[in-house]
């Protein structure tokens, strides 16, 4: 996916769906949103989980301070003291070790999964702790920019699609995957329109690239 790939899919969904191209038509389209591929991306995604992005991007920023780097040893050298008066929880501060130290020996091969198609990057991934499917599907989506993903387990992905079609209740995560048919294969980009209009509804703004350092 690149800038010139993303607007011609933007024109294509806006001319053939009217929910999509009223959510371009109030809130414009938004710059393409990616993250480079790596450890740091996927540190941030972790921190992502279950919170909100400011919160994620304060607890990134503050490890990111401590350790000077983010890099895999320097995480794992950072005690877990340190990483919870960060605001990284028990919980996220063993998966942030689980990733340090699977990248650290080669068991994840982080340059590989560019090679992989999006199952194999999903069965990479989810093989740690603390990655999940919603986890890999983001990796997949803003990292490797794959044209077709359509992470399900989005919360916000749920409600701006329930506020996007006028739906009366915010869809399952089995009803967001049949509705999200009609964006195949252009799904991604569905998705980044979607996520757009949300934040800009909530006067919020997407975690911007600088600040993974």
């Amino acid at each position: 996916m690149d800038d010139t790939l993303f607007r011609r899919t933007v024109e294509e969904l806006t001319d053939s769906d009217e929910h999509l191209a009223a959510l371009v038509e109030a809130h414009g389209i938004p710059p393409l949103w990616l993250r480079p591929t790596g450890f740091p991306s996927l540190v941030l995604f972790i921190l992502e989980q279950q919170v909100s992005l400011a919160s994620a991007a304060a607890a990134y920023a503050r490890v990111l301070d401590r350790v000077g780097v983010m890099t895999p040893a320097a995480v794992l050298a950072a005690t877990p003291e340190d990483l919870r008066a960060d605001g990284v929880s028990r919980q996220k501060d063993r998966y942030l070790r689980a990733l340090a130290t699977a990248v650290l020996t080669r068991r994840l091969d982080l340059d590989r999964l560019a090679e992989l198609d999006d199952d194999g990057v999903r069965r990479e991934l989810t093989s740690l702790p603390g990655i999940g499917r919603w986890t890999a599907d983001v990796y997949l989506l803003a990292c490797l920019g794959r044209p077709d993903l359509w992470p399900v387990g989005d919360r916000a992905l749920q409600v701006a699609t329930a506020e996007a079609l006028g739906l009366d209740a915010v869809p399952t995560q089995g009803e967001l995957e049949d509705l999200g048919e009609r964006w195949r294969p252009h799904r991604s980009t569905a998705a980044r329109l979607l996520w757009h209009g949300y934040l800009d509804r909530r006067g919020r703004v997407e975690t911007p690239v600088t600040v993974l350092g």
